[in-house]
């Protein structure tokens, strides 16, 4: 237990601090915004919060302390800091535990909003208490629906009939970012597919901005990458194949999508999606020419018992679903319907199977089994045909090169599975066997000759493996620059006797035997191996750049400009798609804003369909009939009903009031009927960073000048696991509202990081274990400035740690030291911290260097490091310490434990808050970094030595030496295999032999 009582100290400064409004930045502090005053704004911020009904939980924590206490540097540093607070209430969370304990979500929101403050202002956070926004508030969903109606009025909200996901446990509708692997983000439900009616927004007029910018903000590495990913674009062609029955040209093409326009002449086959529109209406029709309507319709009807993931898993995409699409994908032709190959002009089969996805390109693709794996593995199950378009090319072409005909034999022993090898003395090769056809030879008699001149072996042809290799570098065997064009060969041996060689042949060849795994493992050049790789199953498809064959007048041709002369030749169209699909608003449950729209009958069937263009190119003929809520009857309320239980169909609790549904025409005054669906709670989320610099505002969603002077925000942290939902959201609204004119950015934070997360004792905090740790009970026996110390030490913020319950006692340790340290100080010698007639002379050092590191390590988020730094500063001033060394010292600490440093700040006589005190500067000049010399090996060698400070890390250490001029030269562009750093003394570059 502390030494002091932290009851009483917290509790006296949460009050004092609430009523001084000691952390209401000046604009907001005086009751109206006063933007003459705040002359430095930084808004800091964390994830909104969403208030579960068992409270707050130690990982909030976790993330709101560490942006709390970068925040706290930012306002000692002079920032008229704005840090608010809220709740995001609305959502299936929420609205679930309100069913599980039968009671309703609207009185559930009272009294976990009540819970969560209360634990909010225990924490210690410098909170802005009067900014404070609750998404449930009918003064925020006001904007919120005000929102969706600009979107739609703006041509970026539409209403479409769309096989979408469903989770049968939170009976509603998913995005596609709320499944993950296949099952609900929410509940882990594997997520089915139904046909259904959806608001959807168009965040995909904004992809390839989202993609862009990514490049200029200033966030995690990890949700950049995350973000990229997700939004996928893929540069390709749109490709029309024409259809064929019997002998009569239908007028029906069928479009593909394929970023591989190059290998067009390899197209064997077609393969639809069993969602595909064309197919779907032809089952319909009864004068179709399909054969087998009713084998196609079964297995249409199989396939929608299978989840996306699980479609997914049988493509192959990745190495964990490799085994699945071993299983073997499935499939069937349809029969009657050929494809005509715009390349070729010759027929093709049309097959339907479900690893083709209806929502990703145009839901056909055309199949190149030579140059895709998965068409490949599709192929060999079905017998279908593999044409070679492309040659693999090795190497850049060399003026003057030796053109050669090669073979690369390849011959493996039955009796182990071992390949047949040759080393090279002189050069410490490993090869296989290779040699030039000669004239009149086939390549077949040339690998059976070379075997036996090279290891003394009789072999016998058994295929060719695959098509040429097309092969560019320097033989430095015979000093020579070769460009050869090389047929891989499989062979096998006659016997297992082995004829004596020649001299010269044993002296600069050795036979040897290896297995598959060591022989692609050991051999020296790369492309000597691609023979071995096609016989054991790997690269069995080449997927790579290369020259075309079998494509008529583009033989020879570089794949990648022929990408773009095949698309040109077919009258296809070059194109951009992308992953991302548009968003999914609708929700079919209670707990959320009704979504503001009516649906009116008559006007769907007259003329008069919007009162702008703008309305009428959003609405359309699909979203004919459908009005948005006039602005000046917002909100729609959501109305307080007994029975909010979720339907489990296509329609929301909402749907059986009547008196919400029943509604007058905003058009033409007609009888018309309310959206019953609510929108995605993640809407809410998207702008509310907005709405806090202007939550009283009644006439707007927020005022332009004070977005001008507060936004974009300034620090943002939060958890990676919203890489792709909240935080691509957040940007998609923000370039919506500059679009609009609402603000002069159009990036929502100027930086964000990730936090790590927290487990308990080894393990993942969940329920269900029960290690879910709540931060009251420690708090209650602790304090809140020792709870923050220990969770901020437990390791790099964005990595997390490992909660411990007895590894707390460390923090408390550290405090009471801090705090029985008051007894010890002494006045300051001449007025100069750490200037002392005691018994530390190096103070002066040690303080001015804590300094600079703990303001760094706050910077970076090193917060671990910022403390250990504290724990050395404290331990020198254990042996003596001046008041204003103190001081400084207690400045260094408040962002780590705000209530300890104000009361001791208070007690050494201060009237103002340290928290609005200077943060302190250091002295160049008493900063003593130790160089070092340190010397640079290559392969054994000395080769240079340069100095560097003791400070350096092992990875700026190496950065440097692959800098210096020196190494760079004798390095001559080649890439280390390894660097060894030891520590203060020398690098060693390893390069490959």
């Amino acid at each position: 237990m502390p030494d002091y009582d932290f009851n009483k100290i917290e509790k006296k400064w949460s009050e004092k601090w609430l009523k001084d409004k000691t952390y209401e930045p000046l604009d907001f502090a005086r009751g109206k915004p006063d933007l003459d005053k705040a002359k430095k704004p930084f808004y800091n911020l964390m994830m909104f919060p969403y208030p579960s009904a068992e409270g707050l939980h130690v990982g909030n924590m976790y993330a709101f302390t560490g942006a709390d206490i970068y925040g706290r540097k930012k306002r000692m540093e002079g920032k008229d800091v704005f840090e608010p607070i809220g709740l995001d209430g609305f959502g299936i969370h929420s609205e679930n535990y309100a069913l599980k304990i039968g009671k309703h979500p609207k009185k559930l929101a009272q009294e976990t909003e009540k819970r969560f403050y209360e634990q909010l202002k225990m924490i210690g956070n410098g909170f802005s208490w009067d900014e404070r926004l609750e998404t449930y508030d009918p003064e925020y969903y006001k904007w919120t629906q005000w929102i969706f109606v600009q979107m739609f009025k703006r041509g970026l909200a539409y209403r479409k009939k769309a096989s979408v996901n469903w989770c049968a446990q939170c009976l509603t509708v998913l995005a596609d970012e709320q499944v993950l692997a296949g099952e609900c983000e929410r509940c882990g439900t594997k997520v089915i597919k139904k046909e259904l009616e959806q608001w959807f927004f168009k965040i995909t007029d904004y992809a390839e901005r989202l993609l862009n910018d990514i490049e200029k903000i200033d966030w995690s590495k990890r949700i950049k990458i995350a973000q990229k990913n997700w939004i996928g674009k893929s540069e390709g062609a749109l490709i029309k194949f024409p259809l064929k029955a019997k002998s009569l040209q239908l007028k029906v093409e069928t479009e593909v999508f394929t970023t591989r326009p190059d290998t067009l002449f390899g197209a064997t086959y077609l393969v639809l999606s069993p969602e595909h529109p064309w197919l779907t209406q032809e089952i319909l029709n009864s004068k179709s020419e399909i054969l087998n309507k009713s084998e196609i319709r079964n297995y249409i009807e199989k396939s929608k018992a299978k989840t996306e993931e699980e479609r997914i898993a049988e493509r192959g995409d990745s190495p964990s679903h490799k085994a699945s699409a071993e299983q073997g994908k499935t499939g069937v032709e349809l029969k009657g319907i050929k494809a005509i190959n715009p390349a070729t002009k010759e027929e093709i089969p049309i097959w339907i199977a479900d690893y083709v996805l209806a929502g990703y390109g145009t839901g056909a693709i055309m199949a190149v089994p030579a140059h895709d794996q998965r068409d490949f593995e599709f192929a060999q199950k079905f017998g279908l045909e593999v044409r070679e378009v492309i040659r693999p090319v090795y190497g850049e072409p060399h003026e003057g090169a030796e053109f050669r005909r090669t073979v690369t034999a390849i011959v493996q022993r039955k009796s182990d599975g071992k390949f047949l090898v040759v080393k090279w003395n002189k050069f410490n090769w490993v090869s296989l066997p290779i040699g030039g056809i000669d004239e009149g030879e086939t390549a077949e008699e040339t690998a059976v000759r070379e075997v036996f001149e090279e290891t003394g072996h009789r072999v016998r042809p058994v295929k060719k493996l695959g098509g040429e290799v097309t092969m560019h570098f320097f033989a430095e065997n015979k000093n020579v620059w070769r460009h050869r064009l090389d047929q891989p060969v499989l062979l096998e041996l006659v016997d297992e006797n082995q004829t004596e060689r020649s001299i010269e042949e044993k002296e600069k060849l050795e036979p040897v035997w290896m297995s598959g795994e060591e022989l692609i493992r050991s051999i020296t050049h790369e492309y000597n191996v691609i023979g071995v790789k096609r016989f054991l199953g790997f690269e069995l498809a080449y997927q790579g750049r290369g020259e075309l064959v079998n494509s008529g007048v583009f033989d020879g041709m570089d794949s990648e400009k022929a990408k773009r002369e095949i698309t040109k030749f077919v009258g296809g169209e070059i194109k951009s798609q992308y992953h991302l699909r548009d968003w999914l608003i609708s929700r079919q449950r209670y707990w959320g804003p009704p979504i503001p729209m009516i649906f009116c009958p008559a006007c769907a069937n007259s003329a008069f369909v919007a009162t702008s263009a703008k309305e009428a190119a959003s609405a359309g003929k699909k979203n004919a009939g459908w009005q948005p809520v006039p602005e000046k009857d917002l909100p729609v309320l959501l109305p307080d009903i007994k029975n909010f239980r979720p339907t489990g169909t296509d329609k929301s609790p909402l749907a059986t009031v009547e008196e919400f549904v029943k509604a007058k025409c905003p058009k033409c005054g007609g009888e018309a009927r309310r959206e019953t669906d609510v929108s995605d709670t993640f809407l809410d989320s998207a702008w509310y960073f907005f709405r806090y610099i202007d939550h009283e505002n009644k006439q707007e969603a927020f005022s332009r000048k004070l977005a001008k002077r507060w936004l974009p925000v300034d620090m943002y942290i939060g958890g990676a696991e919203h890489a792709v939902l909240h935080l691509l959201y957040t940007r998609f609204l923000t370039k919506v509202f500059y679009d609009w004119g609402l603000i002069d950015f159009d990036e929502p934070f100027k930086k964000f990081r990730a936090h790590g997360l927290l487990i308990k004792d080894g393990a993942k905090m969940s329920k269900s274990k029960g290690n879910v740790v709540n931060p009251d009970d420690y708090i209650n026996k602790f304090g809140a400035d020792t709870l923050r110390m220990y969770l901020m030490f437990l390791g790099p913020f964005d990595e997390g740690g490992d909660f411990r319950d007895e590894s707390i006692a460390g923090a408390v340790r550290f405090l009471n030291r801090v705090w029985k340290l008051k007894e010890k100080i002494t006045p300051s010698s001449d007025g100069v911290p750490g200037r002392m007639t005691g018994q530390n002379p190096k103070l002066e050092i040690i303080l001015n260097q804590s300094i600079k590191k703990i303001g760094d390590d706050i910077e970076k988020l090193h917060y671990n490091t910022a403390i250990s730094q504290l724990m050395i500063l404290l331990s020198s001033f254990e042996n003596g310490c001046d008041e204003k060394s103190f001081k400084i010292f207690l400045k260094l600490l408040a962002p780590f434990a705000p209530f300890l440093v104000e009361e001791l700040w208070h007690k050494l006589g201060e009237s103002e808050s340290i928290h609005t005190s200077k943060w302190p500067e250091y002295d160049e000049s008493k900063i003593k970094e130790e160089m070092k010399t340190i010397i640079v090996q290559i392969n054994g060698k000395v080769r240079e030595k340069f100095e560097i400070s003791s400070k350096d890390s092992d990875e700026e250490i190496k950065i440097q030496t692959l800098n210096l001029p020196k190494i760079k030269e004798f390095l001559g562009g080649k890439n280390p295999q390894k660097i060894i750093v030891a520590r203060n003394r020398l690098v060693n570059i390893v390069l490959a032999k």
